[in-house]
């Protein structure tokens, strides 16, 4: 008997190390195709829209198809789902490391995100099926941390691959992660499903997607497009009606993909706004500063991932520290606090200049990562605790949701208002007015300063490293902004302690 369950221990031990193999990849993924970019552009070429879309493609289908994924992990089986994500996104990494074009980067990588939903969302479920109580708070800790790992070092991981074996082999390594956990958990994970789970709300899912995938193309193209231009106008249009057409689909179905109801409750409100925070004062920095460090600085992969250490390091530890601080205050408070933290280091991070000493950015990018830790820690609790509980499970996948392609419109957003500005700028400085222009903008938005500088030779490259420093420094003035409001709400939601936090 003692040797059955010491079998048992051992299986379900297996099976955590195989599903945070899977978590570990994703963010690896993330963050590595963000720091690979300029690599890739300067290996196939391709226009910066289309290398734009390396990391959005990814962010935008992982986060419009979450939902979707956990009612098919409970209809059809956490460990069928679980095995088909991980193993086609395994498959995809693989193919992507081959990848002849930047076009056909994209599409693969659009595709990957598909099937990250569907691991991650097959693998939480069986993780919550494998452990009970205690032990299950656990498990999902060492989820979590994972994840938190793979963000503090996929950039030095993706830094140093590309130093020494180029960039298709970022991808490569997150295919021999999968393969590792397929291995691993495949054979002892056991089978569950929810006989009595909904079907799949597909015009629920089509809707949603097509909001998003509309709305973001709309926000990239637009430097570029002219965002007056019919193009531009007629793709925000379409995302408008077919978000009203979700939202008429989700009033009137009777086990909708996204409960519209959970908004009545206002600290539901309030925990929305905190991923919506996390992903302008953090998450866009995670693409932004590898781009600004490697494209722009001139820095190696290597230099640019020990510098990011500083931003996502924190995420290791503070995030433990904010649950043990829950005891003294509430979480919306610390959340609160937490962003203004933040808020007061992207200010410090506003002040050093593309060009100085690495060590200036250190200070201002560790005192993001330490106030963005603190809401990162408790958002999740959060989204669970403010509901009613039989409502848990809505909660948490539209909080999900929210998070990741809250993500994917931020990154687009970010990235597309750095070109404008730099658009801007560069015209004020005399530059004509044009396409041309427009695509100068896009690549130093990239951190191409090669582009631009043989786009308009006649031009020094002194003024593109000093239009791009004056539009970073503005975009930053942005992101406080975002992240300041963000803290008032969370004072104002979020601020009185609940006996569920």
């Amino acid at each position: 008997m003692a040797a059955r369950d010491r079998e048992t221990e051992t299986n379900k031990l297996v099976i955590l190390v195989a599903i945070c193999l899977a978590a570990l990849v994703l963010p690896l993924s993330f963050s590595g195709g963000a720091v690979a970019t300029p690599a890739i552009g300067q290996d196939l070429g391709g226009n910066p829209v289309a290398l734009n879309w390396i990391t959005n493609a990814f962010m935008l289908t992982f986060g419009s198809s979450l939902m979707a994924a956990g009612t098919l992990a409970d209809r059809f089986g956490r460990k069928r789902l679980f095995t088909v994500g991980i193993g086609a996104f395994t498959c995809l990494s693989l193919v992507v490391s081959m990848a002849p074009s930047v076009v056909a980067l994209d599409l693969l990588r659009a595709a990957q995100g598909f099937a990250a939903a569907a691991a991650l969302s097959g693998g939480s479920a069986a993780l919550a099926q494998e452990f009970e109580g205690h032990a299950r708070t656990k498990a999902f800790s060492a989820l979590g941390t994972t994840f938190g790992v793979g963000l503090a070092f996929g950039p030095l991981l993706a830094g140093l691959l590309i130093e020494t074996t180029g960039w298709r082999s970022v991808f490569l390594s997150s295919a021999m992660v999968g393969a590792l956990s397929l291995i691993f958990g495949l054979p002892r994970m056991r089978e569950s499903r929810n006989p009595h789970a909904a079907q799949v709300d597909w015009p629920g899912t089509i809707t949603f997607t097509a909001t998003l995938t509309l709305f973001t193309f709309a926000v990239i193209q637009g430097p570029e497009n002219g965002w007056i231009n019919p193009k531009t106008i007629a793709l925000f249009l379409g995302s408008v009606i077919m978000l009203a057409a979700f939202v008429a689909i989700e009033r009137r179905v009777a086990r909708p993909m996204l409960d519209l109801s959970l908004f009545r409750y206002p600290r539901f409100v309030g925990v929305q706004t905190l991923p919506i925070a996390t992903c302008y004062c953090y998450v866009v920095l995670l693409v932004l500063l590898p781009l600004r460090f490697i494209g722009i600085e001139g820095r190696s992969p290597i230099d640019a991932g020990l510098l990011l250490l500083a931003l996502s390091a924190p995420m290791l530890v503070v995030p433990i520290l904010a649950a043990t601080l829950t005891h003294w205050f509430s979480a919306g408070v610390l959340s609160g606090v937490g962003l203004l933290i933040a808020a007061v280091g992207l200010f410090l991070l506003s002040r050093i200049d593309p060009g100085q000493d690495g060590a200036a950015a250190i200070m201002p990018m560790l005192v993001i990562g330490c106030g963005a830790g603190l809401p990162w820690g408790l958002m999740d609790g959060l989204s669970v605790s403010v509901v009613p509980t039989e409502r848990a499970g809505m909660a948490t996948g539209i909080f999900s949701t929210t998070r990741v392609a809250g993500e994917g419109i931020a990154l687009a957003i970010v990235t597309a208002m750095l070109a404008e500005l730099t658009r801007a700028h560069l015209q004020a400085l005399g530059l004509p007015a044009g396409s041309r222009l427009g695509d100068v903008a896009q690549s130093l938005a990239n951190g191409d300063v090669e582009a631009a500088s043989h786009l308009f030779p006649g031009v020094g490259r002194a003024v593109f490293m000093r239009s791009y420093a004056v539009s970073f420094q503005n975009l930053i003035y942005f992101l406080i902004g975002i992240t300041v409001a963000s803290a008032i709400a969370a004072f104002a939601f979020l601020r009185q302690k609940h006996m569920a936090d």
